[in-house]
């Protein structure tokens, strides 16, 4: 089995999110998620959730903050959803199928390389960062029967990324506290045709990179190419189309009128599209 050597091993992850205890989950309130917006990629449907709460204590996996000393508000924990190990903030439904990573707003206007990225990379042009690196959601993903195909090929010619298709979902609680939800695809439009963006992502599964020196391999992932619109080799999710990286031939830019405002925590429910 593949291990992110000097990281976490990826077999090691995957073996905790399959036997994490049953006293794991989160209990059930009374608080549901309504059907504030109409998509056909909803994966939750009226699932039950807690009203959010600002964190208690600071970890590695902290969110936009006005300074150092202020820590931003989460959502709560899903229900009946099973935590990977902190502090990364993804948890597994197995019931739902679905992988649920929480993250924040980082981005409302401009071009796009990633749709969402880890913490402290590539905010500059990701609509989301997340709480947690790529390969946690990786292992996740396995854990609810996801499978990974190849990344994106360039040479002799194009061949675009293949794996299971992964739907995506974005939910958060607008000022009045109220949940909405949306397809994370109309966060995202086509600059030519201002048309949103017409397809899902592939779990490509990224790649590793060994330091000969130390013989450690690394996710490559980690760099900020979690949940691509351009194509990337890198990428764990990209997308089964030609999309270019090059910043004068970019095509996807942010739907500022759909994202909510800056810093907004948020919560992504990924859903593979099981055969």
């Amino acid at each position: 089995m593949l291990r992110f050597t000097g990281q976490i091993p990826l077999g090691a992850l995957l073996l905790m999110s399959l036997s994490l205890p049953a006293c794991s989950k989160v209990e059930e309130s009374k608080a549901t998620v309504p059907e504030t917006v109409s998509n056909s990629d909803s994966t939750t449907g009226g699932k039950t959730i807690a009203k959010s709460e600002p964190a208690a204590a600071a970890d590695t996996a902290a969110g936009p903050r006005a300074d150092q000393n202020e820590e931003p508000p989460r959502l709560p924990p899903p229900l009946g959803a099973q935590a990977m190990p902190k502090p990364h903030r993804v948890w597994v439904d197995k019931q739902q199928g679905t992988v649920i990573v929480d993250g924040y707003i980082s981005l409302r206007e401009g071009m796009l390389e990633m749709f969402a990225c880890p913490q402290g990379t590539k905010e500059h042009e990701s609509v989301v960062s997340v709480y947690s690196r790529a390969q946690v959601v990786h292992a996740a993903l396995l854990a609810v029967g996801a499978k990974t195909g190849q990344p994106v090929k360039w040479d002799p010619e194009f061949a675009p990324p293949t794996g299971t298709e992964i739907i995506i979902e974005a939910q958060w609680q607008d000022g009045a506290g109220k949940w909405q939800k949306i397809s994370a695809r109309q966060w995202v439009k086509d600059v030519k045709t201002d048309k949103l963006m017409q397809t899902n992502w592939v779990f490509a599964g990224s790649g590793f990179w060994k330091n000969e020196e130390t013989g450690e391999e690394f996710y490559q992932a980690e760099s900020g190419d979690f949940i691509c619109v351009s194509n990337f080799s890198t990428a764990t999710l990209d997308i089964p189309t030609e999309s270019s990286q090059v910043n004068d031939g970019l095509m996807f830019e942010a739907n500022t009128e759909k994202i909510p405002p800056l810093g907004t925590p948020v919560r992504l429910v990924l859903k593979p599209k099981l055969l």
